[in-house]
């Protein structure tokens, strides 16, 4: 791939966090090129730094943590120059690109939705954030969305509330507030971990359907191995809050370069062995 696919381009980052009087490096100089269009998945075990690591791309840092040095560049924006995301500071700069550039499906969807408001109003608050669309409209656009992601009876379900979903429809409702503004990159945070295995292959597959029909570029967080092998193009593998290799499925699975990544592949349980 040439600089032109190039939509995301983070360079020697560094992030810190305060903690008890004590600053504690969270990632350690990394630098990525994301490409248009492709999947990426980022591996490594629980603390390893995958969430925080993409939260920069969409400003959801904790407030006790910040980019310490390193550049995040970001392509996507149509007849406009790169913009160093990590640069942006307000909540007022965000806006510009959380939800309408970078969107973020969070991993418990038992816990993502507002408990207190319907399915539509939530879907509705993105596009009169982002997209100026208000009564009627927004609430035809919602529905449409929910069709989208496989939502049966769209029209009826909007009215109704997270608890008259399953977790898997769940999951599908925060994938569609999550496409409300029809995003450029779309960051997965372990989309399928509070789910039974075969809606997590039906959630898989959507997010696929998805990639194809509107051009996304996404990114997978999660320490899965096994829904890495079934979703991305190439795997970055994180250790103690830096990417340590790099590469396709096939040279990652088959062609280990890393001690580390050695060690995930030998912790996958086999077939036959107790």
């Amino acid at each position: 791939m040439n600089n032109g696919d190039i939509i995301l381009s983070v360079k020697d980052l560094h992030v810190k966090f305060s903690l008890r009087g004590k600053v504690l490096n969270a990632i350690r100089g990394i630098s990525l090129d994301l490409y248009k269009g492709e999947s990426l998945a980022i591996v490594g075990e629980s603390g390893s730094g995958k969430s925080v690591f993409t939260k920069n791309f969409i400003g959801l840092l904790d407030k006790n943590g910040w980019v310490d040095s390193g550049e995040i560049w970001y392509y996507g924006i149509d007849d406009q120059k790169p913009v160093d995301l990590a640069k942006y500071k307000t909540e007022e700069d965000w806006q510009k690109i959380r939800g309408k550039e970078v969107a973020m499906v969070m991993q418990d969807p038992m816990t993502s939705l507002n408990p207190l408001k319907t399915i539509g109003w939530q879907i509705e608050e993105a596009l009169k954030l982002h997209q100026g669309l208000h009564g009627e409209a927004a609430a035809k656009k919602a529905v449409e969305i929910l069709q989208d992601v496989g939502i049966p009876e769209a029209e009826r379900r909007a009215k109704q509330y997270p608890h008259e979903f399953s977790g898997g429809m769940r999951q599908r409702v925060v994938i569609a507030i999550a496409m409300a503004c029809n995003p450029q990159i779309l960051i997965c945070d372990e989309p399928t971990t509070a789910l039974d295995v075969t809606i997590q292959a039906q959630i898989l597959q959507l997010i696929r359907n998805l990639k194809e029909k509107y051009g996304l570029t996404t990114i997978y967080i999660t320490h899965d191995l096994g829904v890495v092998a079934n979703v991305a193009d190439r795997i970055a593998v994180m250790y103690a809050g830096d990417i340590v290799e790099v590469g396709t499925c096939e040279e990652v699975f088959y062609d280990p370069r890393h001690p580390y990544t050695w060690a995930l592949l030998s912790s996958l349980p086999q077939l036959g062995i107790k």
